[in-house]
This record gives C-alpha cells, sequence and structure tokens, in this order.
C-alpha cells in the first residue's frame, strides 16, 4: 500500500514523500522592489522536508500584484532575490516550485505603481474589500483587456516561468484558482466576454489552456503545474456548469504531460468531481481537500485509497516547518497564529520550533 511517507516520481524529479506546502501568501516581500527577503528564505528552507514545496503566490507583471508586499517574478532583480530562497531550499535537499498568481480584478490601483489599475476579462467587480497599507478598501472595477492584451499577459506568465526557472526553481504552478485572473476568465459570473475568450465552455477555458501551453513551452511540461479550484466562491466568483468546465479544461491539458495538477477542494459535496478529474488526468494528482477546519493527518489516507498522490497542507505547514515528520509521528503539533498570518517580522513566520 503506498503512503505519504514513500518517495513519488514527478515528471522525472523524485520527491522525498507525498507531502506538499500548499501555496500561502504571507506577505513579507520587501515593499519597494517586491523581493523575497532573507527572512523569506529562511522560511521556505525550514519547510524544505516536504515531497514539493509551492511558493507563494507570486505576481507575473506589476499589474498582476492585488495584496501588500507579495513577491514578484517580473525583474532581474526579484529574479536574483529569489535565487536565494532556492539556494537555501535545495541546500537542505528540497524540491520547490514557485506559484504564478495574476490576481486580476482583485486589487486596488492604491497597490500598483505607475498609475496601472486591475484588469479582468470584463470590467465586472467583485463585490467586497481588500486590505491596503491604508486600511480596507472595496474592490474597483477593473479595465477589461483587450485581445491584444490578453496575448500580451499569457506571454508575461511565459516570462515569469522563464525567471523562475532562471532563479533555480524546479517549476512553476500556475493559480488556476481562487478567484484570481485564470479563474475570472473560467467562471461565467466574471467573464462576459462575446470573443474567443468567452462565451462558450470552449472559450472560456481558452485563457488557461494558452496560458499553460506557453508556460510548458518555455520552460518543459514537466516543469509545469496548474492548480484549480472547481465552483469555488472565494472572491466573488460565480461559477456555473463547474463539471463540463473543468472536465474540458482537463481534457485539454492532459496531452501535455504536465508535472502535476493541483485540486483544491473548498465546496463540500464535490469529491465525485475530484475522482472524475482524477481520472482524466494521468499526471500525478495534488489534492488539498475539503475538511470542516485545517487539513489534518486524516486526509493522509486519500493517498492510501488512490484518490490523490499527492496531499497539500497550509495552515499546519505554516506553523509546523516539519511538518512530515510530525505526520509519521503522529504529533505534536503547533497551532497556528491567526494574527500573523499576513505581513510582519519572523514572529508567526520563522519562530515556529521544530521538535
Amino acid at each position: 500500500m503506498t503512503t505519504a511517507f514513500d518517495p513519488i516520481d514527478l515528471a522525472g524529479a523524485r520527491l522525498a514523500n507525498r507531502i506538499a506546502m500548499a501555496p500561502m501568501t504571507r506577505s513579507r516581500a520587501d515593499a519597494v522592489r517586491r523581493t523575497p527577503t532573507a527572512l523569506v528564505a529562511e522560511y521556505y528552507a525550514q519547510r524544505a522536508s516536504a515531497g514539493l514545496i509551492i511558493t507563494e503566490g507570486t505576481q507575473p507583471s506589476a499589474v498582476g500584484q492585488g495584496y501588500p508586499d507579495t513577491p514578484g517574478l517580473h525583474s532581474a532583480e526579484q529574479t536574483a532575490a529569489w535565487r536565494e530562497v532556492t539556494d537555501a531550499v535545495h541546500a537542505r535537499g528540497g524540491t520547490i516550485f514557485a506559484q504564478l498568481m495574476h490576481t486580476g480584478r482583485i486589487g486596488h490601483p492604491d497597490l500598483l505603481d505607475g498609475g496601472l489599475h486591475p484588469v479582468g476579462p470584463s470590467a465586472v467587480a467583485a463585490n467586497g474589500q481588500l486590505y491596503t497599507h491604508d486600511g480596507f478598501k472595496d474592490f474597483v472595477t477593473p479595465r477589461e483587456l483587450t485581445g491584444d492584451e490578453v496575448r500580451a499577459t499569457i506571454a508575461d506568465f511565459a516570462a515569469a516561468a522563464c525567471n523562475a526557472v532562471d532563479a533555480g526553481f524546479d517549476g512553476v504552478e500556475i493559480h488556476g484558482a481562487n478567484g484570481y485572473l485564470v479563474h475570472q476568465f473560467l467562471a461565467t459570473g466574471s467573464n462576459h466576454r462575446t470573443d474567443e475568450w468567452g462565451g462558450s465552455v470552449e472559450n472560456r477555458i481558452r485563457f488557461a489552456v494558452e496560458v499553460v501551453k506557453a508556460v510548458a513551452a518555455e520552460i518543459g511540461p514537466e516543469r509545469t503545474g496548474l492548480r484549480i479550484s472547481p465552483a469555488n466562491p472565494y472572491n466573488d466568483i460565480a461559477e456555473t456548469g463547474a463539471e463540463e468546465t473543468y472536465t474540458a479544461l482537463v481534457a485539454a491539458i492532459e496531452p501535455l504531460s504536465l508535472a502535476y495538477l493541483h485540486v483544491t477542494e473548498t465546496v463540500p459535496g464535490l469529491r465525485e468531481l475530484t475522482l472524475a478529474l482524477r481520472k482524466r488526468f494521468s499526471g500525478t494528482f495534488v489534492l488539498n481537500p475539503a475538511t470542516e477546519g485545517p487539513t489534518s493527518a486524516e486526509s493522509l489516507a486519500l493517498i492510501e485509497d488512490g484518490t490523490a498522490d499527492m496531499i497539500a497542507y497550509g495552515q499546519l505547514f505554516l506553523a509546523n516547518p516539519d511538518l512530515p515528520a510530525r505526520l509519521k509521528s503522529g504529533g505534536p503539533y503547533n497551532a497556528p497564529d491567526h494574527t500573523s498570518f499576513f505581513g510582519g517580522d519572523h514572529r508567526g513566520y520563522t519562530d515556529y520550533p521544530s521538535l
């Protein structure tokens, strides 16, 4: 019987175990340069015992930033700074992928330099607010991307993926979940386009598929992963026909032989769809399962029964830098400090003790 503590081949790369560190925004990049700091390098190096580390969402372009103090991968300076992170993780035997996250309409002009304004597939604002350095502010109506700008955005993802490889990352994960730009194109509530990028299922999945193809063409499919979250209402997403949409999406990317598909279950009762997508995808299947609280040790049984190849942990990995060892020994576990999740110094970031 396969267990979470067995090694796994990830598109030719041997991982020590089947426990992944899920991407988690921590807002601790340099506020001006949007570069990871030495503290960020320490944070990821502490967690190098994960079979796979997936970094926090990292913007592929300046306009792709949606939160304060998040890092980018669109400048030479940012690329060089990430090299310190990947070197630190590799020195401890870890494997690390950069998550490329364009937040689309989830953002605010106050977070962007040079008079930039959040963009999206359509000029449809999300309901709600986000935190800026001046406090919480309402989401603004995004500027609808033109056809040429859609193509340019795809190129931005590909260029950022090249920067990631130059920075020493083992690969990249394209963030197609949680209500950000790729998800906004997939969802009927945020995509009202009538051109080749909207309307039918085939058109709404086109942006996601083209981003994946562009990234895989630049850095190789074995270094490319995709994260999705079917029917996830986060960030005011309204998504009808999720089963048809994601079945078509997975069918479109399956021939590319990607490193992995990362499914985040956020809505109870979607396990049947998860299993259907699992059957359609022949590569490594990473699952962040729907649970009542943070993902726990009980979810490792999903590897044993074949539901997933790897399980991704968020909050539990945030608070337990040596999580694989703790899962194997049955604990004990540090409790996460919610007040230090976003922004701040080493407290609640690099000061959680190991066993």
